[in-house]
């Protein structure tokens, strides 16, 4: 197995890492409470999902 000859500089080092980062997840609004959510899942508030109740939730 091949070992390095030379130390991998840190600029070397994080230009091959710059594919691997987060990305931030997309939102959208509710159209019942128009808190934001996640695309294509229930409203943790209300509880509302493509126009009807999907979840139970408390209200106060």
């Amino acid at each position: 197995m091949g070992l390095p000859k030379h130390k991998i500089s840190k600029s070397r080092r994080d230009k091959r890492r710059t594919h691997q980062k987060k990305d931030v997840p997309n939102l959208a609004t509710c159209p019942e409470c128009g808190e934001a959510i996640q695309p294509h899942h229930a409203c943790p508030s209300c509880g509302a999902y493509k126009g009807r109740t999907a979840v139970e939730t408390e209200k106060e």
